[in-house]
Protein backbone atom coordinates (compact mmCIF):
# COMPACT_ATOMS: atom_id res chain seq x y z
CA UNK A 1 0.00 0.00 0.00
CA UNK A 2 2.97 2.33 0.62
CA UNK A 3 1.21 4.03 3.57
CA UNK A 4 3.24 4.51 6.75
CA UNK A 5 2.13 3.42 10.17
CA UNK A 6 2.35 7.03 11.33
CA UNK A 7 -0.75 7.75 9.23
CA UNK A 8 -2.97 5.33 11.15
CA UNK A 9 -4.24 7.83 13.69
CA UNK A 10 -5.22 10.33 11.04
CA UNK A 11 -6.82 7.59 8.99
CA UNK A 12 -8.94 6.41 11.87
CA UNK A 13 -10.14 9.95 12.38
CA UNK A 14 -11.16 10.06 8.73
CA UNK A 15 -12.67 6.60 8.50
CA UNK A 16 -14.68 6.33 11.71
CA UNK A 17 -15.28 9.80 13.06
CA UNK A 18 -19.02 9.59 12.53
CA UNK A 19 -19.60 6.06 13.81
CA UNK A 20 -21.95 5.98 16.80
CA UNK A 21 -21.62 3.46 19.61
CA UNK A 22 -24.43 0.96 20.09
CA UNK A 23 -23.03 -0.64 23.22
CA UNK A 24 -25.03 -1.10 26.40
CA UNK A 25 -22.59 -1.01 29.34
CA UNK A 26 -22.62 -0.32 33.04
CA UNK A 27 -21.02 2.94 34.20
CA UNK A 28 -17.90 1.12 35.38
CA UNK A 29 -17.54 -0.63 32.05
CA UNK A 30 -18.12 2.65 30.22
CA UNK A 31 -15.38 4.30 32.21
CA UNK A 32 -12.99 1.47 31.40
CA UNK A 33 -13.90 1.67 27.72
CA UNK A 34 -13.28 5.42 27.67
CA UNK A 35 -9.93 4.91 29.39
CA UNK A 36 -8.82 2.27 26.87
CA UNK A 37 -10.04 4.48 24.01
CA UNK A 38 -7.96 7.43 25.26
CA UNK A 39 -4.94 5.19 25.64
CA UNK A 40 -5.39 3.83 22.11
CA UNK A 41 -5.50 7.34 20.67
CA UNK A 42 -2.38 8.34 22.59
CA UNK A 43 -0.53 5.24 21.37
CA UNK A 44 -1.48 6.04 17.79
CA UNK A 45 -0.26 9.61 18.18
CA UNK A 46 3.00 8.22 19.54
CA UNK A 47 3.30 5.88 16.54
CA UNK A 48 2.83 2.75 18.64
CA UNK A 49 0.08 0.88 16.75
CA UNK A 50 0.80 -2.46 18.43
CA UNK A 51 -0.12 -0.99 21.79
CA UNK A 52 -3.19 0.69 20.28
CA UNK A 53 -4.30 -2.72 18.96
CA UNK A 54 -4.08 -4.07 22.49
CA UNK A 55 -6.28 -1.25 23.80
CA UNK A 56 -8.93 -1.75 21.12
CA UNK A 57 -8.90 -5.46 21.94
CA UNK A 58 -9.47 -4.65 25.60
CA UNK A 59 -12.51 -2.58 24.69
CA UNK A 60 -13.95 -5.47 22.69
CA UNK A 61 -13.46 -7.83 25.62
CA UNK A 62 -15.58 -5.47 27.69
CA UNK A 63 -18.10 -4.83 24.90
CA UNK A 64 -17.98 -7.15 21.85
CA UNK A 65 -20.62 -4.98 20.14
CA UNK A 66 -18.60 -1.75 20.33
CA UNK A 67 -18.60 -0.56 16.72
CA UNK A 68 -16.00 2.16 17.22
CA UNK A 69 -13.44 -0.24 18.63
CA UNK A 70 -14.21 -2.91 16.03
CA UNK A 71 -13.76 -0.51 13.14
CA UNK A 72 -10.71 1.20 14.63
CA UNK A 73 -9.05 -2.14 15.26
CA UNK A 74 -9.67 -3.20 11.68
CA UNK A 75 -8.26 0.05 10.31
CA UNK A 76 -5.18 -0.14 12.53
CA UNK A 77 -4.47 -3.74 11.54
CA UNK A 78 -4.98 -2.82 7.88
CA UNK A 79 -2.38 -0.07 7.99
CA UNK A 80 -0.02 -2.44 9.76
CA UNK A 81 -0.35 -4.79 6.81
CA UNK A 82 -2.05 -7.56 8.81
CA UNK A 83 -4.85 -8.08 6.31
CA UNK A 84 -5.89 -11.52 7.55
CA UNK A 85 -6.67 -10.17 11.03
CA UNK A 86 -8.04 -6.85 9.77
CA UNK A 87 -10.65 -8.29 7.42
CA UNK A 88 -12.98 -9.88 10.04
CA UNK A 89 -13.06 -6.68 12.09
CA UNK A 90 -13.77 -4.48 9.06
CA UNK A 91 -16.45 -6.92 7.90
CA UNK A 92 -18.10 -6.96 11.32
CA UNK A 93 -18.17 -3.14 11.43
CA UNK A 94 -19.67 -3.07 7.93
CA UNK A 95 -22.35 -5.59 8.89
CA UNK A 96 -23.44 -3.31 11.71
CA UNK A 97 -23.45 -0.21 9.47
CA UNK A 98 -23.50 -1.04 5.72
CA UNK A 99 -22.98 2.58 4.58
CA UNK A 100 -19.40 2.82 5.90
CA UNK A 101 -18.00 3.21 2.39
CA UNK A 102 -14.42 3.81 3.50
CA UNK A 103 -14.48 0.73 5.67
CA UNK A 104 -15.91 -1.28 2.77
CA UNK A 105 -13.12 -0.03 0.48
CA UNK A 106 -10.48 -1.09 3.01
CA UNK A 107 -12.19 -4.45 3.40
CA UNK A 108 -12.08 -4.94 -0.37
CA UNK A 109 -8.35 -4.17 -0.36
CA UNK A 110 -7.82 -6.66 2.46
CA UNK A 111 -9.76 -9.35 0.62
CA UNK A 112 -7.76 -8.76 -2.53
CA UNK A 113 -4.51 -9.26 -0.66
CA UNK A 114 -5.60 -12.47 1.01
CA UNK A 115 -6.86 -14.02 -2.23
CA UNK A 116 -10.59 -13.45 -1.84
CA UNK A 117 -10.85 -11.83 -5.25
CA UNK A 118 -14.59 -12.18 -5.84
CA UNK A 119 -15.43 -10.62 -2.46
CA UNK A 120 -12.83 -7.91 -3.03
CA UNK A 121 -14.34 -7.00 -6.38
CA UNK A 122 -17.85 -6.82 -4.92
CA UNK A 123 -16.80 -4.58 -2.02
CA UNK A 124 -14.65 -2.28 -4.16
CA UNK A 125 -17.34 -1.97 -6.85
CA UNK A 126 -19.94 -1.00 -4.26
CA UNK A 127 -17.76 1.47 -2.36
CA UNK A 128 -15.82 3.11 -5.21
CA UNK A 129 -18.66 5.37 -6.51
CA UNK A 130 -19.37 6.57 -2.95
CA UNK A 131 -15.82 7.55 -1.96
CA UNK A 132 -15.24 11.29 -1.74
CA UNK A 133 -11.62 11.61 -0.60
CA UNK A 134 -9.34 11.67 -3.66
CA UNK A 135 -6.47 9.58 -2.25
CA UNK A 136 -8.69 6.74 -1.06
CA UNK A 137 -10.78 6.85 -4.24
CA UNK A 138 -7.62 6.60 -6.37
CA UNK A 139 -6.27 3.71 -4.29
CA UNK A 140 -9.57 1.83 -4.44
CA UNK A 141 -9.83 2.49 -8.16
CA UNK A 142 -6.33 1.20 -8.84
CA UNK A 143 -7.09 -1.96 -6.86
CA UNK A 144 -10.27 -2.46 -8.87
CA UNK A 145 -8.40 -1.91 -12.15
CA UNK A 146 -5.91 -4.63 -11.18
CA UNK A 147 -8.76 -7.06 -10.58
CA UNK A 148 -10.44 -6.24 -13.90
CA UNK A 149 -7.16 -6.27 -15.81
CA UNK A 150 -6.18 -9.62 -14.33
CA UNK A 151 -9.54 -11.05 -15.39
CA UNK A 152 -9.16 -9.60 -18.91
CA UNK A 153 -12.17 -7.30 -18.46
CA UNK A 154 -10.59 -4.34 -20.26
CA UNK A 155 -13.80 -2.38 -20.77
CA UNK A 156 -14.50 -2.14 -17.04
CA UNK A 157 -10.83 -1.36 -16.36
CA UNK A 158 -10.97 1.45 -18.94
CA UNK A 159 -14.05 2.96 -17.27
CA UNK A 160 -12.31 3.14 -13.90
CA UNK A 161 -9.12 4.49 -15.49
CA UNK A 162 -11.15 7.26 -17.12
CA UNK A 163 -12.68 8.22 -13.77
CA UNK A 164 -9.26 8.31 -12.12
CA UNK A 165 -7.77 10.42 -14.91
CA UNK A 166 -10.48 13.01 -14.31
CA UNK A 167 -9.69 12.93 -10.61
CA UNK A 168 -5.93 13.47 -11.09
CA UNK A 169 -4.88 14.12 -14.71
CA UNK A 170 -1.19 14.47 -13.76
CA UNK A 171 -0.72 11.22 -11.83
CA UNK A 172 1.82 9.27 -13.90
CA UNK A 173 0.83 5.93 -12.35
CA UNK A 174 -2.77 6.44 -13.44
CA UNK A 175 -1.64 7.60 -16.88
CA UNK A 176 0.61 4.58 -17.32
CA UNK A 177 -2.16 2.18 -16.31
CA UNK A 178 -4.55 3.92 -18.71
CA UNK A 179 -1.94 3.61 -21.48
CA UNK A 180 -1.64 -0.13 -20.88
CA UNK A 181 -5.39 -0.65 -20.88
CA UNK A 182 -6.07 1.45 -23.98
CA UNK A 183 -3.17 -0.19 -25.85
CA UNK A 184 -4.50 -3.64 -24.99
CA UNK A 185 -8.00 -2.61 -26.04
CA UNK A 186 -6.66 -1.38 -29.38
CA UNK A 187 -4.76 -4.62 -29.93
CA UNK A 188 -7.77 -6.71 -28.94
CA UNK A 189 -10.05 -4.77 -31.29
CA UNK A 190 -7.61 -5.10 -34.19
CA UNK A 191 -7.28 -8.84 -33.61
CA UNK A 192 -11.06 -9.25 -33.50
CA UNK A 193 -11.52 -7.36 -36.78
CA UNK A 194 -8.76 -9.47 -38.36
CA UNK A 195 -10.58 -12.65 -37.31
CA UNK A 196 -14.07 -11.49 -38.34
CA UNK A 197 -13.31 -9.60 -41.56
CA UNK A 198 -9.67 -10.03 -42.63
CA UNK A 199 -10.24 -8.78 -46.19
CA UNK A 200 -12.63 -5.94 -45.39
CA UNK A 201 -12.25 -2.22 -45.92
CA UNK A 202 -12.32 -1.77 -42.14
CA UNK A 203 -9.34 -4.10 -41.76
CA UNK A 204 -7.41 -2.07 -44.34
CA UNK A 205 -8.32 1.05 -42.40
CA UNK A 206 -7.01 -0.44 -39.16
CA UNK A 207 -3.74 -1.46 -40.83
CA UNK A 208 -3.40 2.03 -42.34
CA UNK A 209 -3.96 3.66 -38.97
CA UNK A 210 -1.27 1.52 -37.34
CA UNK A 211 1.18 2.26 -40.17
CA UNK A 212 0.54 5.99 -39.80
CA UNK A 213 1.10 5.73 -36.06
CA UNK A 214 4.45 4.04 -36.70
CA UNK A 215 5.51 6.71 -39.19
CA UNK A 216 5.02 4.61 -42.33
CA UNK A 217 3.01 7.28 -44.17
CA UNK A 218 3.49 5.73 -47.60
CA UNK A 219 2.16 2.37 -46.42
CA UNK A 220 -0.73 4.06 -44.63
CA UNK A 221 -1.77 5.95 -47.75
CA UNK A 222 -1.65 2.75 -49.83
CA UNK A 223 -3.90 0.92 -47.37
CA UNK A 224 -6.34 3.82 -47.10
CA UNK A 225 -6.64 3.80 -50.91
CA UNK A 226 -7.32 0.06 -50.86
CA UNK A 227 -9.97 0.56 -48.21
CA UNK A 228 -11.65 3.22 -50.37
CA UNK A 229 -11.73 0.83 -53.31
CA UNK A 230 -13.47 -1.77 -51.15
CA UNK A 231 -15.94 0.68 -49.55
CA UNK A 232 -15.90 4.30 -50.77
CA UNK A 233 -18.58 5.29 -48.24
CA UNK A 234 -16.85 3.97 -45.12
CA UNK A 235 -17.31 6.65 -42.43
CA UNK A 236 -14.15 8.61 -41.60
CA UNK A 237 -12.05 7.10 -44.37
CA UNK A 238 -11.66 10.20 -46.55
CA UNK A 239 -10.64 12.26 -43.51
CA UNK A 240 -8.02 9.74 -42.39
CA UNK A 241 -6.60 9.51 -45.93
CA UNK A 242 -6.45 13.31 -46.06
CA UNK A 243 -4.55 13.36 -42.76
CA UNK A 244 -2.02 10.85 -44.08
CA UNK A 245 -1.64 12.77 -47.35
CA UNK A 246 -1.16 15.98 -45.37
CA UNK A 247 1.78 14.34 -43.54
CA UNK A 248 3.41 13.08 -46.74
CA UNK A 249 6.47 14.87 -48.20
CA UNK A 250 5.29 13.94 -51.71
CA UNK A 251 4.05 16.90 -53.81
CA UNK A 252 1.61 14.62 -55.64
CA UNK A 253 0.13 13.52 -52.30
CA UNK A 254 -0.15 17.14 -51.18
CA UNK A 255 -2.08 17.97 -54.33
CA UNK A 256 -4.85 15.58 -53.23
CA UNK A 257 -5.21 16.81 -49.67
CA UNK A 258 -7.88 19.46 -50.22
CA UNK A 259 -9.96 17.13 -52.39
CA UNK A 260 -10.01 14.45 -49.65
CA UNK A 261 -10.97 16.91 -46.89
CA UNK A 262 -13.83 18.13 -49.08
CA UNK A 263 -14.85 14.50 -49.68
CA UNK A 264 -14.83 14.00 -45.92
CA UNK A 265 -17.20 16.95 -45.53
CA UNK A 266 -19.42 15.64 -48.31
CA UNK A 267 -19.75 12.37 -46.38
CA UNK A 268 -20.21 14.14 -43.06
CA UNK A 269 -21.23 17.83 -43.17
CA UNK A 270 -20.74 17.99 -39.39
CA UNK A 271 -17.02 17.12 -39.52
CA UNK A 272 -15.50 20.05 -37.63
CA UNK A 273 -11.97 18.74 -38.00
CA UNK A 274 -12.26 18.67 -41.80
CA UNK A 275 -13.49 22.28 -41.69
CA UNK A 276 -10.42 23.21 -39.64
CA UNK A 277 -8.09 21.54 -42.14
CA UNK A 278 -9.72 23.39 -45.03
CA UNK A 279 -9.31 26.58 -43.02
CA UNK A 280 -5.58 25.87 -42.72
CA UNK A 281 -5.30 25.28 -46.46
CA UNK A 282 -7.11 28.54 -47.21
CA UNK A 283 -4.92 30.43 -44.73
CA UNK A 284 -1.73 29.12 -46.32
CA UNK A 285 -3.10 30.25 -49.70
CA UNK A 286 -3.76 33.75 -48.23
CA UNK A 287 -7.50 33.24 -48.71
CA UNK A 288 -8.33 34.94 -45.42
CA UNK A 289 -12.07 35.18 -46.01
CA UNK A 290 -12.25 31.48 -46.90
CA UNK A 291 -10.14 30.56 -43.88
CA UNK A 292 -12.39 32.52 -41.52
CA UNK A 293 -15.46 30.88 -43.05
CA UNK A 294 -14.13 27.35 -42.56
CA UNK A 295 -12.84 27.99 -39.04
CA UNK A 296 -16.07 29.73 -38.01
CA UNK A 297 -18.09 26.78 -39.30
CA UNK A 298 -15.83 24.41 -37.32
CA UNK A 299 -16.43 26.52 -34.22
CA UNK A 300 -20.19 26.36 -34.73
CA UNK A 301 -19.94 22.58 -34.89
CA UNK A 302 -17.58 22.25 -31.92
CA UNK A 303 -17.58 25.36 -29.69
CA UNK A 304 -15.17 23.77 -27.22
CA UNK A 305 -12.61 22.70 -29.79
CA UNK A 306 -9.25 24.41 -29.13
CA UNK A 307 -8.14 24.09 -32.75
CA UNK A 308 -11.28 25.80 -34.07
CA UNK A 309 -10.87 28.68 -31.61
CA UNK A 310 -7.22 29.06 -32.55
CA UNK A 311 -8.10 28.93 -36.25
CA UNK A 312 -10.61 31.77 -35.98
CA UNK A 313 -8.00 33.80 -34.09
CA UNK A 314 -5.35 33.10 -36.75
CA UNK A 315 -7.66 34.28 -39.51
CA UNK A 316 -8.65 37.42 -37.58
CA UNK A 317 -5.06 38.38 -36.72
CA UNK A 318 -4.08 37.91 -40.37
CA UNK A 319 -6.88 40.37 -41.17
CA UNK A 320 -5.38 42.84 -38.65
CA UNK A 321 -8.31 42.34 -36.29
CA UNK A 322 -6.23 41.55 -33.21
CA UNK A 323 -8.70 42.80 -30.62
CA UNK A 324 -11.41 40.50 -31.99
CA UNK A 325 -8.98 37.58 -31.99
CA UNK A 326 -8.07 37.89 -28.29
CA UNK A 327 -11.10 36.07 -26.76
CA UNK A 328 -10.69 33.15 -29.18
CA UNK A 329 -7.01 32.81 -28.30
CA UNK A 330 -7.76 32.97 -24.58
CA UNK A 331 -10.39 30.27 -25.00
CA UNK A 332 -7.98 28.12 -27.02
CA UNK A 333 -5.33 28.49 -24.30
CA UNK A 334 -7.89 27.50 -21.68
CA UNK A 335 -8.95 24.41 -23.62
CA UNK A 336 -5.43 23.34 -24.63
CA UNK A 337 -2.88 25.11 -22.40
CA UNK A 338 0.14 23.20 -23.76
CA UNK A 339 -0.11 24.57 -27.31
CA UNK A 340 2.94 26.82 -27.75
CA UNK A 341 1.56 28.58 -30.85
CA UNK A 342 -1.48 29.85 -28.95
CA UNK A 343 0.69 31.50 -26.28
CA UNK A 344 2.93 33.04 -28.92
CA UNK A 345 -0.02 34.58 -30.74
CA UNK A 346 -1.39 35.91 -27.47
CA UNK A 347 1.97 37.54 -26.77
CA UNK A 348 1.82 39.29 -30.17
CA UNK A 349 -1.68 40.59 -29.52
CA UNK A 350 -0.82 41.84 -26.03
CA UNK A 351 2.30 43.56 -27.38
CA UNK A 352 0.20 45.25 -30.07
CA UNK A 353 -2.29 46.36 -27.43
CA UNK A 354 0.48 47.76 -25.22
CA UNK A 355 0.03 45.15 -22.47
CA UNK A 356 3.74 44.51 -21.95
CA UNK A 357 3.53 42.35 -18.82
CA UNK A 358 0.88 40.08 -20.38
CA UNK A 359 2.94 39.82 -23.57
CA UNK A 360 6.04 38.77 -21.64
CA UNK A 361 4.08 36.20 -19.62
CA UNK A 362 2.69 34.59 -22.75
CA UNK A 363 6.09 34.62 -24.42
CA UNK A 364 7.53 32.77 -21.42
CA UNK A 365 4.70 30.23 -21.65
CA UNK A 366 5.44 29.83 -25.35
CA UNK A 367 9.11 29.11 -24.69
CA UNK A 368 8.29 26.61 -21.93
CA UNK A 369 5.86 24.62 -24.04
CA UNK A 370 8.05 24.84 -27.13
CA UNK A 371 10.87 23.17 -25.18
CA UNK A 372 8.41 20.59 -23.84
CA UNK A 373 7.28 19.85 -27.38
CA UNK A 374 10.87 19.29 -28.50
CA UNK A 375 11.43 16.82 -25.67
CA UNK A 376 8.22 15.01 -26.58
CA UNK A 377 9.30 14.90 -30.21
CA UNK A 378 12.51 13.16 -29.17
CA UNK A 379 10.51 10.57 -27.22
CA UNK A 380 8.35 9.82 -30.26
CA UNK A 381 11.43 9.57 -32.45
CA UNK A 382 13.00 7.09 -30.03
CA UNK A 383 9.77 5.05 -30.11
CA UNK A 384 9.51 5.48 -33.89
CA UNK A 385 5.91 6.60 -33.53
CA UNK A 386 3.91 9.47 -34.94
CA UNK A 387 2.05 11.57 -32.38
CA UNK A 388 -1.61 10.60 -32.11
CA UNK A 389 -2.49 14.24 -32.73
CA UNK A 390 -0.01 15.79 -35.12
CA UNK A 391 0.34 19.55 -35.03
CA UNK A 392 -0.50 21.25 -38.30
CA UNK A 393 2.07 23.45 -40.06
CA UNK A 394 1.96 27.06 -38.90
CA UNK A 395 1.89 29.94 -41.35
CA UNK A 396 5.38 31.21 -40.63
CA UNK A 397 4.57 33.54 -37.77
CA UNK A 398 5.94 31.43 -34.91
CA UNK A 399 9.74 31.80 -34.67
CA UNK A 400 12.34 29.37 -33.43
CA UNK A 401 13.52 31.15 -30.34
CA UNK A 402 17.04 30.39 -29.08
Amino acid sequence: MGMKTAAIHAAIGVFLAAIPSFSQTTPSKQQQIESHSRSAQEFLKANKPNLAVREFGAILELDPNNLDARGNLGVTLFFQGDYVKAAPHLRAALQRQPTLWKIQALLGMCEKRIGQTAAAQADLEKSFPELKEPKLRIQAGMELIEIYYGAGDLDKAANIASALRQLDPTDTTILYMAHRIYSDLAGESMLTIAMLAPKSARMRQVVAHEMARQGNIEGAIANYREALKLDPRLPGLHYELAEALNSSPSSSDQAEVEKEYKAALADNPFDGKAECRLGEIALRASDLKGALTHYSRALELQPNDAEANLGVAKALTSMRRAKEAEPYLKRAAQLEPFNAATHYRLSLIYRELGRTADAQRELSEYQKYKEMKERLKQVYEEMRLQPVKQERPETGDVPNLP
